[in-house]
Formats: structure tokens, sequence, C-alpha cells
């Protein structure tokens, strides 16, 4: 008789089916997960834009189901992106709903718990290990982060409260103590970890969880190389206006982790140019201000695209020649940008901003499938741009494209990633 499959649940901020990427990494890594375990996932209702829609409006809790993962969503009120009270209020209300939600879900085994919603996610995991411990379950924790805070807050300049910030670091390295273990999304992040629990005479603190890095992904069903020829790829470049030009894409959040103000000062540089186009593929809090910025500076090689939905990312992703992927200065060792693993997986050269020693950086260069610049160094930034408008006639692009796919083909599938979570849950 097959064993019972033991019971896990997973808190996040986004599932599926909303846009974002966390939303979709969750998606797959449950996946990949419910063969050896009965899986309820904890989330808030779609809200990722900002919106949400009518019909998560009229109930506390939502019960769904998705290819037999359990999903409870908490309702929480709509924001806007721009204004931080508006996103705080549902931050909190994600939080509150998630921590009565647990008392609905059944009694976990293991217990999953992203960084998002940002240090409170970790927080969520504690008080389920408590409650399912409670209820005679000896439940194992693992916090998943995609992103330190405060670090990351601190990084952008988002808040300069130090007494905020502080509460903030001390909460989440309870969290991460009260971990069975941490696993975090780069090889630089876990020096962080380290620094976190480093004690004024150097020692690392025994309370520091054991904390092991494995890669996020993007899965090559969904996303892969495709000529931009093949039809939905040339109508995507029709739509927008792409055709016969020289495409340096942005795809993913226009938000606040990325310096793209000063980006847009570099890019200002190529506005008579005709021949290449600069399309900005998303959402974010950082999005009016820079098409303002566009509009008055008559940046017409400039475009805003709406987020593709699952279905059609490997479509816009493919339209580009080349694709960005920045992070601002600070984020190092905080942070490793998911946009990597769509730009590897369409095969495409990148241009990167990217800190020195970061996880994305080491790849990009390592592999040799794009040119890198530190955060900060703009006219580096400009000279990166003319390097690739410069090399639009050659087979460069092609062959550093081809490196970035086998690259990850070897390295950085889904199913190598989500063998490592198996393990590690395991062996808990």
């Amino acid at each position: 008789m097959e064993a019972e499959k033991k019971q896990l649940v997973l808190y996040t901020n986004y599932f599926y089916p909303e846009t974002a990427s966390l939303a979709m990494l969750c998606k797959d890594l449950c996946d990949g997960l419910k063969d050896e375990f009965r899986i309820t996932v904890i989330c808030s209702v779609p809200c990722y834009t900002g919106v949400v829609d009518e019909k998560y409006q009229t109930q506390k809790y939502y019960y769904e189901d998705y290819d037999g993962i359990s999903v409870i969503r908490v309702r929480v009120p709509g924001f806007d992106k721009q204004n931080k009270l508006s996103r705080v209020k549902n931050i909190l209300a994600c939080f509150v709903r998630s921590l009565l939600a647990t008392g609905k879900a059944p009694k976990a085994d293991y217990v999953l718990t992203e960084s998002q919603p940002p240090v409170l996610g970790g927080l969520l995991g504690v008080f389920s290990k408590w409650v399912n411990r409670l209820r005679g379950k000896k439940a194992k924790m693992l916090y998943i982060i995609q992103d330190y805070n405060p670090e990351q807050t601190i990084a952008v300049g988002f808040s300069k409260n130090r007494l905020i910030l502080s509460a903030m670091l001390q909460a989440d390295k309870f969290s991460c103590s009260m971990a069975d273990k941490v696993i975090v999304v780069g090889s630089d992040m876990v020096p962080t970890m380290e620094k976190r629990f480093t004690q004024k005479n150097g020692a690392v603190s025994r309370r520091m969880p054991p904390t092991v890095f494995i890669n996020n992904w993007m899965d090559g069903r969904d996303v892969y190389p495709l000529p931009q020829d093949h039809p939905e790829v040339a109508a995507f470049r029709k739509k927008y206006d792409l055709e016969g030009k020289f495409v340096i894409m942005y795809s993913g959040n226009i938000g606040l982790f990325y310096d793209l103000e000063n980006l847009f000062k570099v890019i200002e540089k190529f506005r008579d140019r005709e021949d290449v186009v600069f399309p900005f593929v998303g959402e974010g809090a950082k999005k009016e201000a820079l098409m303002a910025y566009a509009r008055k500076r008559g940046m017409e090689n400039v475009l805003f695209i709406p987020y593709q939905p699952k279905e059609k990312l490997a479509y816009s992703l493919n339209a580009a020649d080349v694709q960005w992927i920045v992070n601002a200065q600070g984020i190092k060792g905080v942070s490793c940008p998911s946009k990597l693993y769509g730009i590897l997986a369409v095969g495409k050269p990148a241009l990167a901003v990217l800190e020195e020693g970061t996880e994305a950086r080491g790849i990009i260069e390592g592999c040799g499938c794009g040119y890198a610049v530190s955060p900060g160094d703009y006219s580096g930034t400009e000279e990166l741009i003319r390097r690739y408008l410069d090399h639009t006639s050659s087979g460069e692009l092609a062959e550093m494209g081809a490196r970035g796919y086998a690259y990850m083909q070897e390295h950085l599938t889904k199913e190598i990633s989500i063998e490592k979570y198996l393990r590690e849950i395991r062996s808990c």
C-alpha cells in the first residue's frame, strides 16, 4: 500500500494565475513537489497590478484547486503602487488574513514560506510552525528568501526611518533563526545571512540557520528560443512597431530597485536614432514617472508595453535583439534578478547593469552571453548600447545568446532546481 503523502503548506503573497514572476515560480515549485506531498497554498487574491477583480471582493477567503494543488486565497484591498500607505494596507491585510487562514489549512508536516510580503512572510512561517506544533504536528519550517529586507529597502532609500528598519531586521532575523532551513536564490546571498548573524567578536552566532542556495528558473516548456519570423513573434513586433529596428528590451517589474530614472538619462542620448527602440514591458511603481519623463524629453523610441500573460511571454521576449538586466547599487547579496532566467531561456544576449560578484553577473560573464557594467557607470552603459548597435549585422549576438541558452540547459532548468528543493525538504 502506498504511504500517505505528507502535508506541505506554502505561504506566498502571489500565486498563479498572477503575472508576477514569484507567482509562476511558486506554481512550478508546487507542480514539482505535488507527487510527493499534499500541498496547500495560502496567498492573496490576484492583486499584483493593484486591482482586485469584483469576484474576489465579497468573501474573506476563497478556496480553489489548480491541478491538485489546494489554494486558500485571502481577500485584500486594491492599492496604488505609487502610494506607500495604500501598499502597506494591502500587505497588512494579506498578513493578518493569512495568519487566520492557517487554522483553515490542514495540519502541516512542512511549512514553506516566501519572503513576500517582506519580513511578514517569514513571520507567517514561524506562526504556522507554532500553530502546527500546538495541533500535534512537529512541522519543519523552510524560509525561501527571494529578497532580503530591510536590506533591500535600505539599498534603494525607500525608507530611512531607523527605528522601523531596525525592527524589520530584528523581526526577519528572528524568523531566520526559527527556520529549520533557509533557502536563498543567489550564491552571493549566503554571505548576507552570515553577516546578519556575525557577532561583535567576529564569530557567527549559533542562531544562524542552515542556509543553502538554489537557483530560480524559467520553465523551458513555456519560454524558449523562437525565430523573429515566427508568426506570433512577428505579430508582436508588428503590433508595437518594432519591425526593422534593433530592439533593446526591458521586461519585468518597472519598480524601485533598478535605478531606471538614471538609466533613462542614458537612453535619452539615443532618442534621435530611428534604427533602435527601447520597449519596457511590464508594470510597476516607477512606470508613470518614466512615461512622463519620456514624453517630456521627446523620447519617441521608448515604448511602454503592458505585462504579457504567461502564454505570451515567449513571444514578447523573443521579439527583442538584446535584453536588459538591471539592479541598483547596493542590491548585491540582497536580491537576484529573475529576469536573467527569461533572457537565457530565449537565447538572447544580456545588457547587464549589475555589481561585480553578483550571481547574475557571474553567470553572464562566465558563459559569455552578454556585456556588463556596474550600477552608476552611466558612460559605460552608453558604451555597451553602442557596442551592441555596432554588431547588429554580425553573428556575434546569436552566438552570445546560444551560449546563454546552453548554460541554462546544463545548470538552471526547473527540474534541476526542484530536485534540489526535494532534497533539502527531505533532509529537514
